[in-house]
Formats: structure tokens, C-alpha cells, sequence
């Protein structure tokens, strides 16, 4: 079966294009809020199935789950090693969710680095945690509805 917004060949069973996220029983784009969301488990599972796929879009459900596994796992001694890989992952994937580069994530680091040599600039050091606060926010924010140039939108697809 062809999609019937952007031609690409489908499986015949398959509610949602692959490619674009077109609804394929009805022709139109599906991005409303009932849209289903990524559970605990789904969330922990895609975690480490994705280790490290740092391509593709992850939702906010799918983020905010794996953040919390891994605080979780985080008490447990050497754990946050284990989780390290993916976390960067998944949240380069929540980035390009938002259509930004999932590169971001290092510019809090990057600034401490620079803060730290240049003898603990106070004015670099403000920027930094300043970055924290403003990647939070972009974090927090609505996924970008359809495709993207980081892929189609993961809500549509069929899960």
C-alpha cells in the first residue's frame, strides 16, 4: 500500500505511515492528545533497545520516564554507568522531538569546562547553570506535531 501524502510504500496492515505519519485510514495527519503515551516500562524498555541510537525522536512520556529510572537506578552504586550511554540517547532523541540538535545537551557541561579554566569565572558559571534551566524548559515542551527533519512524529507511528 502507498502513502497518500508522501508515496512511500507501507505495510498493508499498517495504520500510520513510517515515513510521514500520516493516518492511513483516514488520509489526514493524527497529532491530537489522545494519542497514546509511552508507559514506565515501554519508556525503560526503548531505553535499552535504543542504547545507542542517538537518530530518530523520542516523546516527552518516553524522556521523563527514563529520567526517572534512571535517578531511580542512580542510588544504586556504579548503576548510573550503566545508564549513561542511553540517557544521552534518549535525550538527543527528545531534542530532535523539539526540531533542535540533540548537540544541546553538552552546553552546560561546556561551560563549566570553560568556567574551570578560566579560574572560575563567576559570569560563566551563572551562564551555566542558567543553560540548565533553559534546556529544562525546552525539554518540558510539546513534541513538534508531524514530521520534522529529525523524522516522523514517534506519537503517530503504530506502536
Amino acid at each position: 500500500m502507498k502513502c497518500t501524502a508522501c508515496s512511500s510504500e507501507t505495510q498493508d496492515d499498517a495504520q500510520f505511515c513510517g515515513v510521514c505519519g500520516t493516518n492511513l485510514s483516514s488520509g489526514g495527519a493524527t497529532t491530537k492528545p489522545g494519542l497514546p503515551t509511552v508507559g514506565f516500562g515501554k519508556a525503560i524498555s526503548r531505553g535499552f533497545t535504543n542504547y545507542i541510537t542517538f537518530s530518530g525522536r523520542a516523546t516527552r512520556s518516553e524522556y521523563w520516564w527514563w529520567v526517572l529510572f534512571a535517578f531511580l537506578i542512580g542510588f544504586i552504586p556504579l548503576a548510573g554507568l550503566v545508564t549513561l550511554i542511553p540517557t544521552l540517547a534518549v535525550t538527543s532523541r527528545r531534542f530532535h522531538d523539539i526540531g533542535k540538535s540533540g548537540w544541546l545537551q553538552i552546553l552546560p557541561v561546556a561551560l563549566i569546562v570553560v568556567a574551570v579554566i578560566s579560574a572560575g569565572d563567576p559570569i560563566l558559571i551563572i551562564a551555566a547553570f542558567a543553560s540548565y534551566v533553559v534546556l529544562i524548559v525546552l525539554l518540558v515542551r510539546k513534541g513538534d506535531e508531524g514530521s520534522n527533519k529529525y523524522g516522523p512524529d514517534s506519537r503517530t507511528i503504530s506502536q
